[in-house]
């Protein structure tokens, strides 16, 4: 779910949109108090909708160019699991024989109600510390990796990063099965559906918390 005030503008449309709405209740009342009822629910119900994404379009895919070269563009997503062993040795695997680039992502996974009120900066510090020590590792063993925080949905955050980093190949790191909240909410499954690149998806067993 997106926060409608994470931004300055996001915050002036909802508070247009709020005035705009008080109008129309208000209007609908003084001609008859239950029409003011009516346009009341339904302009909740439109508010509700719309905040859980319903009035957002839904790409069946997001089309991504492709940069031609030697290089192997790898875009890695993932959040307690990027210092997983796992992740690195497949990284490492897929580096041999070419010349590679690869992107870190690590969303900066918050709780609800500091998302609702635009306080992030616990979360992106956490997540820049673990994503720190992760390309330290990666660098110390050869690998050409760079790193960025992305948005706390990790679909979302692969949407803005495939923007700007024309992957071959997208690769979804997450713990195992009944661990794992991306797993439970089909992030791998909606990866492979929404965007046209391959999406490899590997498991990190050697973390004990929830990702």
């Amino acid at each position: 779910m997106k926060n409608p005030l994470r931004d300055e503008a996001s915050a002036f449309r909802v508070v247009v949109l709020t005035l705009g709405g008080a109008v129309l209740v208000a209007l609908g009342a003084w001609i008859n108090t239950w029409l003011g009822v009516v346009v009341f629910l339904v302009l909740v119900g439109v508010a509700l909708f719309a905040i859980r994404g319903g009035m957002r379009q839904r790409p069946t895919q997001a089309h991504v160019v492709h940069d031609d070269g030697p290089t192997r563009k790898i875009l890695v997503v993932a959040n307690e699991t990027v210092a997983g062993g796992e992740l690195h040795e497949l990284l490492g695997r897929k580096a041999k024989g070419v010349s590679e680039d690869v992107l870190v992502v690590c969303p900066a996974l918050n709780s609800k109600l500091n998302t609702w009120t635009s306080d992030e900066d616990g979360a992106r510090a956490a997540a820049q510390g673990r994503l720190d020590s992760s390309l330290t590792r990666l660098r110390e063993a050869g690998i050409a990796a760079r790193g960025e925080i992305g948005d706390g949905d990790p679909l979302q955050a692969l949407e803005d990063a495939l923007r700007v980093f024309p992957a071959d190949e997208v690769v979804v790191s997450t713990h195992p099965p009944g661990r794992s909240n991306w797993l439970e909410q089909g992030v791998v499954e909606q990866a492979r559906l929404r965007f046209d690149v391959p999406v490899t998806h590997v498991v990190v067993e050697s973390l004990s918390d929830s990702t």
